[in-house]
């Protein structure tokens, strides 16, 4: 019997203990799920970043470090973790991004703050926006969440170009790579769509720099990492109307504080860390997925690289 040790939030266990006995059960797998094993007797560990376990060097035993959240990297660096850590690729998680990020899109590319926030009475002849195959929208980052956005948008009719760091090949969209293909991506692009994971290499990557690559007026949304751009940068470019309005969903410090600016200026859009989170029950198959490879001596999925960071 394999012992799983849950290292997450206690209110999370409640969360999980259903879902992950039923998907281990589904597996055909007989596992042990506790929050107290001893870290000797222990074979895997489901770990949350923000969970209490930051020592993994007295888990001699352990196969892996099976990751709740998708991105790690605040436990990527960790010296004592020399097990295999596992980020999670959650289809549930995957959809939520799609559908936030399509909300938005859609939300900027019709101009319906206008219309939502603006009723005063008066009825004005308006401009209506272009179509969807006529506003150039950028994703940086492709990698599962990224491709899959890509793909909802470019389905809509938008013409849709992906950046990573490396070469990829998404069906339906213009992928480019390296510092290159940066400029090339981002030049004259209206809508831009930040997924990359953080890095020493993608922090600020958008900055006063390449945000002026942009079409003017564009629109930055960002639910990705905080520190893909660079604030300052962001609230001089929207000051100047190089950036027509940012809608941000993670940040360098969250909760964002209440002084922060982006709370008050009128062109930027806070939203609480909400655009995709975890779901248990899809999680949870993930999860006892990679238990079954471990035990099976099979690969892994989706396994860290220390060196990438991802």
């Amino acid at each position: 019997m394999s012992k799983v040790l849950f290292a997450a939030k206690p209110q999370a266990w409640d969360d999980y203990e259903h879902p992950l006995s039923d998907a281990f059960a589904k597996a055909g797998l007989s596992v042990d799920l506790s929050r107290s094993h001893a870290a000797a007797e222990t074979d895997y560990i489901v770990f949350a970043p923000n969970g209490p376990l930051r020592d993994f060097a007295p888990y001699v035993k352990a196969k892996a470090v099976l990751s709740l959240w998708a991105g790690v990297e605040t436990i990527v660096g960790n010296p004592t973790l020399t097990q295999p850590l596992c980020r999670l690729v959650d289809p549930g998680l995957t959809r939520g991004m799609v559908e936030w990020v399509t909300g938005h899109v859609l939300r900027h590319h019709l101009g319906m703050d206008a219309h939502i926030l603006g009723q005063d009475g008066i009825w004005r002849d308006g401009i209506s926006p272009p179509l969807a195959a006529e506003r150039p929208v950028t994703l940086l980052g492709i990698g599962a969440l990224g491709a899959a956005c890509g793909q909802a948008l470019a389905a809509l009719g938008f013409a849709v170009t992906g950046w990573s760091r490396q070469p990829k090949d998404v069906a339906n969209l213009r992928c480019l790579h390296g510092a290159d293909g940066l400029q090339e991506a981002l030049r004259d692009a209206q809508v831009v769509v930040t997924l990359l994971p953080q890095t020493a290499d993608t922090q600020n990557i958008l900055n006063a720099r390449t945000l002026a690559l942009l079409a003017k007026g564009a629109f930055v949304i960002n639910p990705g990492r905080g520190p893909l751009i660079d604030d300052e940068a962001l609230l001089a470019a929207l000051d100047s109307g190089q950036i027509a309005h940012a809608t941000l969903d993670v940040f360098r410090r969250e909760p964002l504080p209440v002084d922060h600016p982006f709370w008050a200026h009128p062109r930027v859009t806070v939203t609480p860390h909400i655009a995709a989170t975890t779901r248990p029950a899809t999680a949870a198959r993930i999860i006892a997925e990679n238990v079954r490879r471990g035990e099976a001596g099979l690969p892994f999925l989706n396994v860290v690289d220390r060196q990438l960071g991802y």
